[in-house]
């Protein structure tokens, strides 16, 4: 049989080309998002724990957040999202050989990556922290949890690449299963090396950075047995793949660009943190609270928007366009309503949400003031953050890159000039923050309207 006629026998009989976009969506993005809203649960765990420790704590853990998800976001989305994209175009393709492949070549760039981030915790840090206003025991803080964290860069890697190659492949229930499982086991062990147990005191913040890593290397180890599954010799034999730039390319042309997003979106964090911390300990403590719930949302946009990687990369490398577009609208538009959703609910009880975490009048206040201005255009934020991993499917990358290069001028531009020129204070700050959400939605979501995409070159 001629190769040419396998290939097409193999793409005109992929299910995912051929069945209801609804129906294959929800089978991808189903488990995933259902795994992340448990996640929402296990972060309302973590900032329970943490506010236990008290404010010092908690202002030390708003230093470190911006990090934290500036990696799990790359190796998660950014880079993730370019691994699961680069298997799922391959198999769009039906280049088989290439997509077994692809696993050592992925596993290659994770570890790579994965030291980038540990040498840049244990030097760069510090420096870091101290130029965003973290001094005294707030620094301790955010300097004993970030350095056992990221050493333990190279287990959440390979952990988040092992699950982009699963859900590239088509299978987001296995690690769907396996992260469930692991979130169950996660909440009580952090509770426990946070906090401690009887009369032992517990870790503090180092505990509730041992935690992630131990339930990592679990994941790592189930998730390597689920690739393997059915052939006993796949791991062995993978060593013997030879390297191919081509192949690491097919990553990095969509897992740079994502990670570039995710870089952008980290520094905004970044400075957005560096303008709250100026107006204090508790105003950081409350914006931590407040933001919290964005680390809660992100997940579910996450989960639709992974299943919408597999879906339009597959529909991609097939060359059906026009499905992978409504595969992108499918998604961010059911993204668009549940983040607002959740978003709107919890601005209409800003104090409610606060309490949950702590009671200092001052930072129940810089809590609520961040809510009331930000939690409202979360629907717009979800749109955005869907339509960007569609775009990871597609290959087409600009325009993310675009919106989050504007996101970063409006939310850290806008907050100093809200602070420095009009005398808004925090609530400028705040406000900045809301107008960079609505522009990144606007910005992904129009172009792709008035630009559809239509070809394989963009």
């Amino acid at each position: 049989m001629p190769l040419w006629f396998r290939r097409l026998e193999f793409v005109l009989s992929h299910p995912l080309l051929t069945a209801p976009i609804g129906r294959s969506l929800l089978r991808l993005a189903g488990p995933t998002t259902a795994v992340m809203a448990v996640q929402v649960f296990v972060a309302i765990a973590e900032a329970w724990f943490v506010a236990r420790l008290g404010i010092d704590a908690l202002a030390g853990i708003a230093l470190v957040i911006p990090f934290i998800t500036l990696m799990m976001n790359m190796a998660n989305g950014g880079m993730g999202g370019g691994v699961a994209s680069a298997l799922a175009r391959t198999l769009g393709a039906g280049r088989l050989e290439d997509a077994r492949a692809l696993v050592l070549h992925a596993l290659l760039l994770g570890l790579g990556c994965a030291a980038i981030f540990t040498i840049f915790a244990w030097t760069a840090l510090p420096v870091v922290f101290r130029w965003l206003g973290g001094s005294g025991p707030v620094l301790q803080q955010a300097l004993a949890f970030s350095t056992v964290w990221f050493s333990g860069a190279a287990v959440l890697w390979s952990s988040a690449f092992l699950s982009a190659l699963l859900r590239g492949g088509g299978d987001s229930a296995t690690p769907s299963r396996i992260g469930l499982v692991m979130s169950l086991v996660y909440i009580p062990l952090l509770g426990v090396l946070t906090l401690g147990l009887g009369d032992w005191p517990g870790l503090g913040l180092v505990g509730c950075a041992i935690a992630p890593l131990i339930t990592g290397v679990a994941s790592v180890i189930l998730l390597a047995q689920a690739i393997g599954r059915g052939r006993q010799d796949f791991w062995r034999t993978l060593g013997r793949v030879p390297l191919r730039l081509r192949l690491f390319g097919e990553i990095l042309r969509v897992g740079a660009m994502g990670s570039v997003t995710t870089i952008t979106a980290t520094f905004t964090a970044m400075l957005v943190t560096g303008l709250v911390g100026r107006f204090g300990t508790a105003a950081l403590a409350g914006y931590s609270i407040g933001m919290r719930l964005e680390f809660m949302l992100a997940p579910l946009a996450f989960g639709i928007g992974t299943g919408a990687t597999t879906l339009v990369g597959i529909a991609a490398g097939a060359g059906a366009w026009s499905r992978a577009v409504k595969v992108a609208w499918t998604g961010g538009l059911f993204a668009f309503f549940a983040m607002g959703a959740i978003g709107w609910v919890i601005a209409l009880l800003p104090e409610t949400w606060s309490h949950l975490f702590a009671s200092d009048p001052a930072v129940i206040a810089a809590s609520v003031a961040c809510i009331v201005h930000i939690a409202p255009f979360y629907c717009l934020f979800g749109l955005g953050l869907t339509l960007n991993f569609a775009s990871q499917g597609a290959g087409r990358m600009t325009v993310p890159v675009i919106a989050s290069v504007a996101r970063l001028i409006a939310a850290a531009g806008g907050g100093w000039f809200a602070v420095e020129q009009m005398g808004l204070g925090l609530d400028g700050v705040f406000l900045a923050i809301a107008a960079s959400l609505a522009i990144y939605g606007f910005l992904i979501a129009g172009a792709l309207l008035l630009f559809p995409w239509k070809s394989h070159r963009g």
